[in-house]
């Protein structure tokens, strides 16, 4: 189950060993759960499964949101990324809209499509009707793979076939539907695809090439909504001034909107919440990021994976629609214990959940952004977390970095490497 409560005032103030002891008390964690964290190398045997010609292991800071209410419930968010001002963004975020109560899911069903190349068809729409005559017989050779799958409800649902044109000529491209339920479902899908081919070759009378999933995603939609008053977009709470950053933030993502150019930076920061908890929770994130720019570019030019406007009393209203290929069963997330702690902390039990923490996150993450840009400017507040990474990288020992911050911020002058190497120089000279 999820947490009773998201909101953990002071939580950036604790050192790392309190922050886990109170995660652990909220969420329930065992002693085992937490050791994951606090130790977080995997094991050299583990990591030698999981992979090949393994060396060593590699760690990145595991970060936790707050503030996120979805669908009622209270989520404490674990990401694994490396770049400052992301956590703290998308936490910011997540406490302004809970006026409306919070943010508000509507995934689709988590359908993979599966692909079927076939070529060498002599008449192309003739093999096409053929493979559509005989789409419940291929549906039923597939469901008979894995029996498993459609006792839970899934399952391949559905046959479609496409004609499409390429420089070695027409191909015909058959399509399976298949029902994942919990896993993200390469390996059912891939099964169930070489499992038919043959019948397919035999129906089309052409050749089949490959037969592999396809991370355009686009049936198993994360889909998630949250409105933000005026009120909640003000740091002061003046609803005057937060109209005016409602303002910005709209022309912001009017320009994503209508520019690839901006659109590729403005995605990337959806997903500088969206990869981390994949990774944090075992998850292909190179597929997750594969299919969620394809679905930006499908039958449209490159845009937009979130959409933003203002309702009739003035709020502003944020929504995206992205593809999540995610899954719980099988994978890493069955062998890192890392991820299994990650998962314990979500307090989810299904896939559709996991999408839909990412999808608000994501949201979040990507309001963070503009409304960064439509007032003080992103770079501020980044350097601003960044600050400690600059000291630690200017030379200075474990015990001068707090002096060294302390004189940076009173000074009020711009941050950046050169003033930050100024004030090393000084407590070094006193």
């Amino acid at each position: 189950m999820p947490v009773d409560n998201s909101r953990l005032k002071g939580f950036y103030k604790l050192s790392v060993s309190e922050r886990r002891e109170k995660l652990a008390q909220l969420a329930g964690l065992t002693p085992e759960q937490v050791n994951a964290w606090a130790d977080s190398e995997l094991s050299e045997d583990a990591a030698d499964r999981m992979i090949e010609n393994v060396v060593g292991r590699y760690s990145l800071p595991i970060g936790v949101a707050t503030n996120f209410i979805i669908d009622g419930e209270h989520y404490l968010i674990p990401f694994v990324v490396e770049e400052a001002s992301v956590v703290a963004a998308a936490s910011n975020m997540a406490k302004r809209c809970q006026s409306y109560g919070g943010f508000t899911s509507n995934n689709t069903d988590p359908i993979m499509i599966g692909q079927i190349q076939i070529v060498n068809c002599e008449d192309p729409e003739a093999s096409k009707k053929s493979i559509l005559s005989a789409k419940d017989e291929l549906i039923q050779l597939c469901n008979d793979v894995d029996p498993i799958l459609v006792k839970f409800g899934g399952g391949c649902k559905d046959v479609e076939v496409r004609i499409i044109e390429t420089m070695s000529g027409p191909m015909v491209i058959a399509h399976i539907l298949v029902d994942c339920r919990d896993a993200m479902g390469a390996n059912a899908v891939n099964t169930m695809a070489e499992t038919i081919a043959p019948r397919i070759e035999a129906l089309s009378g052409g050749t089949v090439i490959l037969r592999i999933i396809s991370n355009l995603a686009i049936h198993r939609l994360a889909r998630v909504s949250a409105t933000f008053t005026p009120e909640e977009m003000s740091d002061s709470g003046d609803a005057k001034q937060g109209s005016e950053v409602i303002d910005g933030v709209i022309q912001a993502y009017h320009f994503a909107a209508a520019d690839p150019f901006r659109a590729t930076t403005h995605n990337k920061g959806i997903m500088n919440a969206i990869s981390p908890i994949a990774i944090a929770c075992g998850q292909d994130w190179r597929a997750i990021e594969s299919g969620a720019h394809s679905y930006c570019a499908h039958e449209k030019q490159y845009t937009s994976m979130t959409h933003w406007e203002k309702d009739a009393d003035g709020n502003l209203v944020g929504s995206i629609e992205c593809p999540m290929a995610v899954g719980l069963v099988g994978g890493a997330v069955r062998i890192h214990p890392g991820a299994q702690t990650n998962v314990a902390l979500l307090g989810i039990n299904s896939a559709d959940d996991l999408a839909k923490v990412m999808a608000a996150a994501g949201m979040a993450q990507n309001l963070g952004a503009l409304r960064a840009l439509a007032t003080v400017g992103i770079q501020a507040g980044h350097m601003k977390l960044h600050l400690k990474n600059m000291i630690s990288s200017a030379g200075a020992k474990d015990e001068e970095i707090e002096q060294v911050a302390t004189i940076v911020k009173e000074s009020g002058d711009r941050i950046t490497m050169a003033t930050v190497e100024a004030a090393l120089n000084t407590i070094r000279n006193e």
